[in-house]
């Protein structure tokens, strides 16, 4: 997928490019090209395109969430090492 957008940018850029070099064109013409024909619709195909991958990370999110926490008691863990006394 990422290659096709990688392309898809690549022709809109070289036709950027075209349109700045032609007599008649010009530099925001080439930038309106960019953004209108490349960048904004590879941003929207890569957005619809990554909505599974969004629904199933919310949906492990849920799951995680629900689950509770993963020692089951709620409880602060105890301190790992315990406190060394004085001799009295």
């Amino acid at each position: 997928m990422n290659l096709v957008v990688v392309g898809w940018l690549y022709v809109a850029l070289m036709m950027a490019v075209a349109e700045a070099n032609h007599p008649n064109g010009t530099v925001l013409g080439a930038v309106f090209t960019f953004l209108l024909y490349g960048a904004g619709p590879a941003a929207l195909l890569w957005y619809l395109l990554g909505h599974g991958k969004r629904r199933a990370a919310r949906r492990r999110a849920e799951a995680l969430e629900a689950s509770g926490p993963p020692d089951g008691g709620g409880e602060a863990p105890a301190d790992p090492v315990p406190p060394v006394r004085k001799e009295p």
